[in-house]
């Protein structure tokens, strides 16, 4: 079964060494998501349908709600380091990083790592493989330069004029934009395609094309990124049992929930409470490196 090395959750996302022996689930993010591969056998995602090597010299981007598959077929294992990116930190750190959450950001699916990057990443890794207590403004700053180096081999992202003109913002649909500020809502109440359609006046088949051009994915894979975003905040933020968490997220039995987590991330709820650390800064304070 795959399990977590390590993993920290701050104001910046979350940072995952994750020692992967089994595939996901489709799924998706909010996140600007870098995956990258940290050691073990070489792996691949499946981005925009298309086939994304994770390798020594490859990394893996996938942009806000673009849909991915983590496809492992190597009897060894592969740890992945894995970046989901808060577009609003960074656009707090750099502007002309505001568009990070756009879903096409980054306009190929694979990123080539040279000497130079490796070795970050490497060192890195082994920070975090070793540390046992890591400053919030420490790994923040590490992380963003980290991802810098990364984004720098495959997005305009300084050209902050030019990005907003080859890729403008849409204005998502009204009839969409309800029924996401319903879905996230009621996260633990379930899913059901047919009223949410006919909440919005839709036919099903109408809002099923609507939801997803709009959101960049189904109205399936948007509920369970709300689920799984919230079954997050839960595990670290709240000290309740899990089969307390699993019932208000409209599991029907911890277990149901396990391996709901299990299939989107690698592994159970109980291993990422374990092995979690929240690197928050103190209340209010701002990074001096800013």
């Amino acid at each position: 079964m795959s399990s977590a090395v390590k993993i920290f959750q701050g104001r910046f996302g979350r940072v995952a060494l994750l020692d992967m022996n089994a595939p996901l689930v489709g799924h998706a993010h909010h996140h600007c998501h870098i995956l990258i591969k940290a050691g073990g056998a070489d792996s691949a995602f499946r981005v925009r349908g298309r086939l994304a090597p994770l390798t020594d010299d490859l990394a893996v981007v996938v942009n806000a709600w673009e849909h991915h598959v983590y496809e492992h077929t190597a009897p060894e294992r592969t740890l992945i380091l894995a970046l989901y990116i808060e577009p609003g930190w960074l656009a707090e750190i750099q502007r002309s990083l505001a568009l990070s959450g756009h879903p096409r950001f980054f306009p190929r699916s694979t990123v080539r790592l040279d000497a130079r990057a490796r070795k970050h990443i490497e060192d890195f890794v082994l920070e975090l493989w070793s540390a046992d207590d890591v400053s919030p403004t420490s790994l923040e700053r590490r992380l963003f330069e980290l991802v810098i180096d990364v984004i720098e081999r495959c997005s305009g992202w300084r050209d902050l004029v030019g990005l907003l003109r080859s890729r403008p913002p849409a204005a998502m649909d009204p009839r969409i934009r309800s029924t996401v500020a319903r879905m996230r809502e009621n996260v633990g109440k379930g899913f059901d395609a047919d009223v949410l359609a006919d909440q919005a006046g839709l036919s099903r088949a109408h809002f099923f094309s609507l939801f997803q051009r709009n959101t960049q994915v189904t109205p399936l894979v948007y509920a369970n990124v709300l689920r799984f975003e919230a079954a997050v905040k839960r595990l670290t933020q709240e000290a309740g049992a899990l089969g307390d968490i699993a019932h208000e997220l409209g599991f029907s039995a911890p277990s149901h929930f396990a391996r709901f987590f299990r299939a989107h991330l690698g592994i159970t709820p109980s291993d990422y409470r374990r092995k979690v650390s929240l690197c928050e800064p103190p209340a209010g304070a701002r990074t001096p490196w800013f």
